[in-house]
């Protein structure tokens, strides 16, 4: 099959969208700068991603949609709750497909953190850890470590945590975060610390740093059965930032993983034994395939409107529970 054409088109590029726009020249993509009014005008694009800062994410979202075009939107998927809600129903109005690149349900790690836990061997789940810890103690001049609007680790980072959270075990019925700013020279938070408090006594907890040069585990998983840890991050990003693509069947090639399934021993309900367990290859390119198929009438929005306004009212009401120094209740 002959490989189409790709145009690419930049609005307001910053050094990202710059890089992004060189690389696709250099693999033979057509690449021009336009303003946004004139790129939605255009009648031969059909889908418009809006992977620029935070803040603008809202007024792209709504043009495009208002230009009858399908869009993505990079999370955090709005500002605020009560923006993504109106996009969500600009969206119906138009009979558009809107979705939000909560791209982490594609994570290697995680596919096979929810084949573990629907597989039942962990027994009923009553903890839940999910870090996503790094080491960059240096305050970078960009838009995401700015005091400016929706810059911060909350919204950037959290917005696939709390996204993977409601995947596995739906809405909670509280939440109390912790903001931080730790590094020197910070001017937005750069730390937090989530609970999110569900019924069954099940607790899911929420982490991330910026100052973790020796970080733990990435999911830990605990129940009556037994426990699941994995450590590492899923590999798909910086693979694709060093230039690499997935193959034909978007399988990555994955270095060795650490993920242990710890069981009780069949001779003894006292004792525990640990062992391997392989995890999944990670498949971003499922999401925009799910997309494709979306517009095409050919299958469900890969992530709806709905769900990422959901996921923007916990990031809203912890920020809330951070303001406050309280638990809040979450009304469903």
């Amino acid at each position: 099959m002959q490989q189409q054409e790709l145009d690419l088109f930049v609005i307001g590029a910053g050094s990202g969208g710059v890089r992004a726009a060189r690389l696709a020249a250099q693999r033979g993509a057509k690449v021009a700068v336009a303003e946004m009014a004139a790129l939605v005008a255009r009648g031969d694009i059909d889908l418009v991603v809006v992977p620029t800062p935070n803040d603008t994410h809202f007024p792209i979202a709504r043009d495009a949609l208002l230009a009858g075009k399908h869009v993505v939107v990079d999370k955090p998927f709005t500002l605020t709750q009560d923006e993504a809600k109106q996009l969500a129903a600009l969206a119906t109005k138009r009979r558009r497909v809107l979705s939000v690149f909560h791209n982490r349900r594609w994570d290697g790690d995680f596919l096979t953190l929810r084949e573990v836990i629907a597989g039942g061997r962990l027994g009923r789940i009553t903890h839940f850890e999910s870090h996503f810890d790094r080491f960059r103690p240096i305050v970078r001049g960009r838009w995401r470590e700015q005091a400016s609007p929706g810059s911060g680790l909350w919204l950037d980072l959290g917005s696939h945590l709390v996204d993977q959270a409601v995947q596995l075990f739906g809405m909670p019925q509280a939440v109390q975060l912790d903001l931080a700013t730790q590094r020197d020279g910070a001017v937005t938070n750069d730390a937090f610390h989530a609970v999110l408090r569900h019924g069954h006594g099940l607790r899911v907890v929420l982490h991330a740093s910026a100052l973790a040069a020796a970080p733990g585990a990435r999911f830990a998983v605990h129940g009556t059965g037994g426990s699941w840890v994995k450590t590492g991050l899923d590999p798909q990003e910086d693979t694709l930032k060093a230039g690499q693509r997935p193959d034909g069947v978007s399988r990555w090639e994955l270095p060795p993983e650490n993920a242990t399934f710890t069981l009780p021993d069949d001779r003894s309900p006292d004792l525990v034994r640990a062992s391997p367990h392989a995890v999944k290859p990670g498949r971003y390119t499922d999401y925009y395939a799910g997309v494709r198929d979306a517009i095409l009438g050919k299958g469900p929005i890969p992530v709806t409107a709905e769900e990422a306004t959901a996921v923007m009212g916990l990031l809203e009401q912890g920020i809330k529970s951070n303001e406050t120094r309280r638990e809040i209740q979450i009304h469903p």
